[in-house]
């Protein structure tokens, strides 16, 4: 009796197998209407244009994007680009994936339905009237709709989010700061959320006197994401207009803030805005106030912590600290204090073709406007330059080609290093142990 059990038993495990081989070898055919006409594969997120044809989301958003404005299968002219959900056509393939679990096919999850412009456009309407309360709602909302997909984010900037946002902000500046503390970091929070680059009536309105007095305000005294916002809608706005600089400068404690955040760094992107701001304020100075602002950042010790900070630091904040020193070697104060440094000629010879091509210009920039004007025989910073190898860098540097000003500051370097090529030992000039720091 036990031997016939296990004769069934093993019987109905090899009918079991012989079932489940068959199975894995059919070939899983996914029903037409459940593909997009598009692409061809199952559809995850079914929407249906204005002509009655259904796509997949992502890929008749590629369509549109690529510039096309007619349906694909029809070759009709859309009245309306913007696709509407087809929930029922969602529902029968997340039902037809859980029939073909055994195949291992997965359920599509429910997406998220993206906003609208109408939608987008009442949430600003109401901004525009709301009081502060109601405004920092919406403006929470706003930036967690944002923060969804690229194609919200993209949908809130079209329809004129950074005018309303730039307006309400201010309003509320005009009004009281400390009063209106929180929703002014919520609008720069959302803001710097919704687009990394702002449009030009944006900035024309963030760019106002209260609105700058403000960003001041949070560089000084916010929070540290306040802080940080505050310094990319900065960075954002100084780009394209010298008035602002201008203006910036001018408001107490601007400077003072700015080099705060590079002595007291929050995260490198506040950094690099940090630095990007600073060289527009020591970029854009005329000719009458040039010495003025770079004594004002002289004043705050910010060379010696731009050499400190290139001694070990990332690309691209090497070429903003590169870049913002260059400018302060503009002034006398500025060479001064750079001459004064014993890390400043290492640092910017180990710079040279090592990093980038924008670090090697403003290396050669600052190394030719703190050497021109050195007349004495004695060791100086051609002198240390040439004893790290710099003459054999500026060599290679006019071979592999470089921009014409460049060549030219190379060209007359090489030329007052010629004078000491034979009288010095190179030597490495990542070799810093041997010197003495100032401070």
């Amino acid at each position: 009796m036990i031997s016939s059990w296990r004769k069934r038993k093993a019987a109905r495990r090899a009918a079991k197998k012989h079932d489940s081989g068959k199975n894995t070898s059919m070939e899983l055919k996914i029903p037409d209407h459940y593909r997009c006409p598009i692409s061809l594969d199952l559809m995850k997120d079914p929407v249906t244009l204005s002509s009655g044809m259904t796509y997949d989301r992502e890929s008749i958003e590629a369509w549109f994007k690529a510039g096309n404005t007619t349906c694909p299968i029809t070759n009709r002219v859309l009245r309306n680009l913007e696709p509407i959900p087809n929930h029922a056509i969602r529902s029968m393939i997340q039902d037809w994936c859980v029939e073909k679990r055994s195949y291992g096919i997965e359920r599509i999850p429910t997406p998220r339905i993206p906003i609208t412009s109408v939608e987008v456009s009442e949430i600003l309407s109401k901004i525009e009237a709301a009081d502060e309360q109601e405004c920092l709602e919406l403006v929470v909302k706003m930036r967690s709709l944002a923060k969804e997909s690229e194609r919200n984010k993209r949908c809130i900037v079209e329809n004129g989010a950074g005018r309303v946002l730039s307006s309400k902000f201010e309003a509320f500046s005009l009004d009281s700061i400390d009063k209106h503390v929180s929703i002014l970091e919520e609008i720069m929070s959302t803001l710097t959320v919704i687009s990394t680059t702002l449009d030009e009536e944006t900035k024309h309105i963030l760019g106002s006197k209260s609105s700058l007095r403000c960003i001041v305000w949070c560089l000084r005294c916010g929070s540290l994401s306040g802080r940080r916002n505050a310094v990319l809608v900065l960075k954002s706005i100084l780009s394209s207009d010298k008035q602002r600089v201008r203006a910036l400068f001018e408001m107490e404690g601007a400077i003072e803030a700015l080099v705060k955040l590079v002595k007291e760094p929050i995260c490198p992107t506040t950094t690099k805005a940090s630095l990007l701001a600073i060289y527009h304020m020591v970029s854009s100075s005329t000719t009458n106030d040039k010495d003025d602002v770079t004594k004002r950042f002289v004043d705050t010790g910010l060379v010696e912590v731009l050499i400190e900070m290139l001694v070990a630091c990332e690309k691209s904040i090497c070429e903003k600290a590169l870049g913002v020193l260059d400018g302060i070697c503009n002034s006398n104060e500025g060479r001064e204090k750079a001459y004064e440094n014993a890390l400043t000629m290492p640092v910017l010879v180990k710079k040279l073709l090592r990093v980038s091509d924008l670090s090697t210009e403003f290396s050669v920039s600052i190394m030719w406007k703190l050497g021109k004007n050195e007349t004495s025989d004695e060791r100086g910073v051609i002198f240390e330059a040439v004893e790290l190898g710099a003459f054999q860098k500026m060599l290679l540097l006019l071979q592999v080609g470089t921009t014409e000003k460049t060549k030219e500051n190379a060209t007359h370097l090489l030329k007052l290093m010629n004078l000491y090529r034979n009288r010095v030992e190179c030597i490495d000039s990542s070799d810093f142990k041997d010197l003495k720091r100032q401070f």
